[in-house]
């Protein structure tokens, strides 16, 4: 029996980005910015970066990545919440 093991394991994941929008040359790391910046909706991205304006193909990808940098804040913001507490 052969592993396969997925090569992108060995590589920090900071180390990669990805090209949400090719239209508009948009990475998963601008969108995870503009999340933190205050972008919440697809229209947002679309007005602060340009995504969904040309082909639209991008539309899913891009309310995914916004939809898990908002989740991952509120869980980082949860986070400081309780260790503020605990002391």
């Amino acid at each position: 029996m052969r592993i396969i093991r997925n090569t992108y394991s060995f590589f920090p994941r900071k180390s990669f980005t990805m090209y949400v929008c090719i239209c508009s040359a948009v990475t998963d790391r601008q969108i995870r910015e503009a999340a933190q910046a205050g972008a919440r909706t697809l229209k947002d991205l679309g007005r602060d970066l340009g995504v969904g304006r040309g082909c639209g193909l991008c539309a899913p990808c891009a309310r995914s990545c916004l939809e898990a940098a908002t989740e991952f804040q509120g869980c980082q913001a949860q986070s400081d919440h309780l260790a503020q507490l605990a002391y």
